[in-house]
């Protein structure tokens, strides 16, 4: 493994399941018949063993948008030109993004990273920039990123989540931006699960069924050219170096960043809410180099991006929202942070029915 890459070993942290079965004793003392708070309960009682305390709370919200441009795009795999990625990012630091409104309020912190665009954005409030290129190669052609590339963007990610940590975040959410970047991610679902880039593609920014069956070309290419192709004995994905090769090959900066910070999240203890089509391929990444992560990783929604289903499915993920959102950002992410408020209040402020004097089910 590159030596830049060491901390990818680290092990994740343990949930707490003292923790857990407290919360879920919790749970079945609450004035309410067992189960009828559904999904809200049992994500009280996940967050009980993430954070270790019978009560959980989600306090400080950390979201990190990661921005990154693709080589992929002058194969006319997108619906809006890739000079979109550095015009969204100054959008981002103006304060006029959906993440950016959501943010604010929640009362979230809102950072950005831009890892690489193919227009250069200068230097911007709120903007960490790490400039590790023009974007990625173009991956029908040659891989993605160098091996450097991807190490300095998986760490990208690892120092979001180490200030995720130093602020005493208690929950991440991290979002992207990156024209033709749902292209990498398919094409990256399609290597790790042995699907078929017809599966897997959808129209991202608004392709029309031809521009669809394009970009499944385009990614069927990618997949031959990188010696990808889908065989169900083949067993590839099971260790962590093979994926972290295929994320170099088919990746974008975004990703590798999502991927990164999901991993130094588990490490350090922090949940992790992900979002739709683009963080849930870099939370597959984040799991299959990691098993570990997993344990840390709740998911918000389900995109209105066809694939999105099969990559869930995978992570036997069973995501808040379905809302028809495919806009990414992290913006399905926060929109579905109330829940887990709520699932905490619920939790945390109902009276058992000891205290309440209410007859229990005989």
């Amino acid at each position: 493994m590159h030596t830049n890459l060491n901390w990818l070993t680290h092990a994740t942290q343990a949930l707490d399941e003292t923790a857990r079965n407290a919360a879920q004793t919790r749970q079945g003392q609450l004035t309410k018949p067992p189960g009828a708070l559904g999904q809200l309960e049992a994500l009280a009682i996940k967050l009980a063993a993430m954070q270790g305390r019978e009560k959980p709370q989600i306090g400080q919200v950390h979201i990190c948008v990661f921005a990154g441009d693709h080589g992929v795009a002058e194969e006319g795999v997108s619906a809006f030109p890739q000079a979109v990625t550095a015009e969204m990012v100054k959008n981002f630091a103006r304060g006029g993004a959906a993440i950016s409104v959501l943010a604010k309020q929640l009362g979230a912190t809102l950072e950005v990273v831009n890892l690489g665009t193919a227009s250069d954005t200068g230097e911007l409030p709120g903007v960490s920039q790490y400039k590790l290129g023009k974007g990625t190669a173009n991956f029908t052609q040659q891989a993605a990123m160098t091996e450097s590339q991807l190490a300095a963007a998986l760490q990208a990610g690892n120092d979001s989540a180490a200030r995720a940590a130093a602020s005493g975040a208690t929950l991440f959410i991290g979002g992207e931006m990156g024209i033709a970047n749902t292209t990498a991610a398919a094409a990256l679902a399609c290597a790790l699960l042995d699907l078929k880039p017809q599966q897997l593609a959808g129209p991202g920014t608004g392709l029309d069924q031809a521009g669809v069956q394009h970009k499944a070309a385009v990614i069927q290419r990618a997949l031959d050219l990188h010696g990808f192709l889908p065989s169900p004995a083949s067993g590839r994905g099971a260790g962590g170096e093979g994926v972290l090769e295929a994320l170099r090959r088919l990746g974008g900066f975004e990703i590798a960043a999502l991927t990164g910070a999901f991993i130094g999240c588990a490490q350090r203890g922090i949940p992790v809410l992900v979002d739709g089509y683009i963080a849930t391929a870099a939370a597959l990444l984040a799991a299959r180099i990691r098993p570990g992560a997993a344990d840390w990783m709740m998911y918000a929604h389900r995109s209105a991006e066809p694939g999105h289903i099969l990559m869930l499915e995978a992570l036997r993920a069973e995501p808040l929202l379905n809302l028809g959102m495919r806009l990414g950002e992290g913006s399905g992410a926060a929109v579905a942070v109330p829940l887990l408020q709520l699932a905490c209040a619920l939790h945390n402020g109902m009276a058992t029915f000891a205290e309440a004097g209410v007859q229990e089910k005989i």
